[in-house]
């Protein structure tokens, strides 16, 4: 069956190219060795399938014989490193020197009776290449240190199940398979399938087992690659989680702050764990809604620590997290003491500052108010407004509608009273008519919404709150714009109209419809909450029904305690 162990050596050169190409300095020299070795033991089962007769098959089976001198050696070397179990200098070197010796023993295979009789004979039978061997008293003393290998292989792997829990518990188990395939297979020779060495396919499964392992050892390993100098100072915390919330290993300096990382156990989730709930995920929340909270302090035992998260890359893309745990106890208690000595002067600023901003909010109010004393209404309009924005806007708030920011509702409260500003560039002519507008005064009429918005940008121009003057430039612009498209002065629909001005629209209906012009008497109650029902999903955006619905008792009290 020379295809089989033709197969078995090209799958082993294959994998081997992968490691290769998978490769890292800071990889475990045995693994390298494993790669290497995997592939010279397959050689010799290749060529010994190959064999035409005794002189060929023996020079094969010393090729073979380097997977149980050396191979299985390097095996156990490697497992016993990925556990993080050390292995006194001594002992590797008469583990070396034993498995030097037994192969010196294997070469003499030919010469001596010491590891094959001469009595061993070659055959072909079926067209397969056949020794019939008889073994010498070495031959025993190697099958021993064979199953000693073994043993100690799997001793560690049971060990660091029981034992290690910064020891990937996903290693562990591709460790044990290949293992116990390894061992199978060895034992079984050819009684499983007939005229068919299994081992070299046990070389191949564990070389696919170890290129898994290999690359999780980016992810596990990361402390040697990543802050190699942090972690050799000892100063510097580190800690690696996942992106499914998996611990991955974190260095001493980080367990001494967080005595409870000792207890987590390495590719299981943190999150069963209370003191890492309210540490390490909390932390991991807030970064995820916002990348750039990516530095924090942690206070503990008097010390206030800097915690700096990172995404966790492994040269190709990013794997999970990372945090960065450093003593920040001197910067922050010299940054507590300038800020003492500049609180008086910065609460004088602040007041200072509050003072300008209520000076310019008022001058904005009287400009508001000096407009509406030019329209046709009966005044009040844009405080009424300003009252009605606030009553919805309270009621989006308690529903945490598209999570928008507590701050965002204040300034668009703030901005109401400016919406109308542009009717400063209408004509009196029209601006206080009593009738209805003629098409030419409509459409001069409609041009206040654009004046507005230039108003306003002009006004605002400048200022620190550049979120406020977008809302309030909003708010003027487009809340005559109507949901299905047909307002002015653009011609917007749906959410291509800014929620502010969505929201302002509602607001400016509802007091046009209840409140008195000198063209017109004010509507009931029931009439203008029919219109504005009947406006949802045309003139107005539906989402807001539910919120205009729940603030209606309120507005309608609201309007019932003023004149209007």
């Amino acid at each position: 069956m020379t295809f089989f162990y033709d197969l078995m050596l090209a799958l082993s050169l294959v994998l081997s190219a992968v490691y290769l190409f998978m490769w890292h300095r800071h990889f475990d020299v045995h693994i390298t060795l494993v790669f290497t070795l995997a592939p010279i033991t397959n050689l010799g089962f290749s060529l010994f399938a190959r064999s035409q007769n005794l002189q060929e098959a023996l020079v094969a089976q010393k090729l073979s014989y380097i997977g149980g001198s050396y191979l299985l050696m390097f095996i156990m070397f490697m497992v016993f490193s990925l556990c993080h179990i050390k292995l006194n200098r001594l002992l590797r070197v008469a583990f070396m020197l034993l498995s030097t010796v037994m192969y010196g023993f294997v070469l003499t295979i030919g010469f001596s009776d010491i590891f094959y009789k001469s009595t061993t004979t070659f055959e072909i039978v079926d067209g397969n290449a056949k020794l019939n061997k008889d073994y010498g008293f070495m031959h025993t003393l190697f099958f021993t240190v064979v199953i000693a290998y073994f043993t100690l292989t799997l001793f560690a792997i049971v060990y660091s199940y029981l034992r290690k829990n910064q020891v990937s518990r996903k290693m562990i188990y591709l460790l044990f398979l290949s293992e116990v395939v390894a061992i199978a297979a060895y034992f079984s020779g050819r009684s499983v399938i007939e005229n068919i060495q299994l081992l070299p396919a046990a070389y191949v499964f564990g070389q696919a087992m170890y290129l898994i392992i290999v690359y999780k050892i980016g992810l596990y390993n990361v402390t040697d690659t990543a802050i190699d100098s942090m972690v050799e100072s000892g100063d510097t915390g580190f800690v690696s989680i996942d992106f499914k919330k998996k611990y991955l290993g974190s260095n001493k300096t980080a367990r001494k702050i967080f005595p409870f990382l000792e207890k987590l156990t390495v590719d299981k989730s943190i999150t069963k764990s209370d003191d890492v709930n309210n540490t390490f995920v909390k932390w991991l929340d807030e970064f995820n809604e916002d990348d750039s909270k990516n530095k924090l302090y942690y206070e503990k035992d008097g010390k206030i620590y800097l915690v700096n998260i990172t995404y966790l890359f492994d040269g190709r893309k990013n794997k999970g997290y990372q945090f960065f745990i450093t003593d920040d106890t001197k910067n922050q208690q010299y940054i507590k003491l300038i800020n003492s000595f500049n609180d008086e002067l910065r609460n004088e600023v602040y007041e200072k500052t509050n003072h300008i901003i209520e000076m310019h909010d008022k001058l904005v109010i009287s400009m508001a108010t000096m407009v509406e004393s030019r329209d046709n209404s009966t005044g009040g309009h844009i405080k009424r407004t300003s009252m009605g924005v606030k009553l919805l806007t309270d009621e989006m708030k308690k529903a945490h509608y598209a999570n928008l920011h507590e701050d965002f509702y204040s300034r668009i409260i703030k901005a109401a009273p400016m919406h109308d500003l542009g009717k400063i560039a209408v004509d009196d002519a029209i601006l206080r008519k009593p009738g209805k507008y003629t098409a030419e005064e409509y459409e001069q009429m409609k041009k206040h919404a654009a004046e507005g918005a230039k108003i306003v940008h002009q006004i605002l121009e400048g200022t620190d709150d550049l979120e406020f003057h977008v809302i309030a430039e909003n708010v003027a612009h487009y809340h005559h714009e109507r949901w299905d498209g047909s307002g002015y002065p653009c011609g917007l629909k749906a959410d291509e109209i800014p929620i502010e001005a969505r929201i302002m629209a509602i607001a400016d209906v509802y007091d046009a419809l209840v409140s008195k012009r000198v063209y017109k008497e004010k509507m009931s109650f029931e009439q203008a909450n029919k219109i504005i029902l009947e406006g949802m999903g045309t003139q107005f955006d539906k989402m807001l029904e539910p919120f205009y619905m729940r603030a209606r008792p309120k507005l309608e009290e609201y309007y019932s305690s003023i004149e209007c």
